[in-house]
């Protein structure tokens, strides 16, 4: 394979995922969900700052792409539990690496 079409093929990839997880909400919902466990959407509005009409849209999509799913429990009132997925799983050291990369930026940023 010649090296434009390897360059090609990694920017196919890159816009491949970046059209999965687009948005400033998606990899927070997932950091959430991936390193905290599974969340009712309240919680997980509190803990991601995402006002609710957006965290809706967001899950709805994550879901489509079975990095998550969602559980309607029987209660009253009716709770809505949102996990992620053993696929979502996959994202985590990419997860884990945007952690770091974000906390070292600040700390840069910060400091000069």
């Amino acid at each position: 394979m010649n090296e434009e079409v390897r360059c090609n093929n990694v920017h196919s990839a890159i816009q491949d995922t970046l059209y999965v997880v687009n948005g400033k909400w998606k990899l927070v919902i997932l950091s959430v969900l991936v390193n905290g466990g599974t969340k009712r959407f309240g919680e997980l509005s509190r803990e991601s700052g995402i006002s609710p009409r957006i965290l809706s849209k967001e899950l709805h999509e994550l879901e489509m792409n079975q990095l998550v799913s969602r559980r309607v429990c029987d209660t009253k009132p009716v709770t809505v539990e949102y996990t992620a997925t053993e696929y979502a799983g996959t994202l985590k050291e990419v997860i884990d690496a945007m952690i770091r990369w974000g906390q070292n930026h600040k700390r840069k940023i910060l400091n000069s």
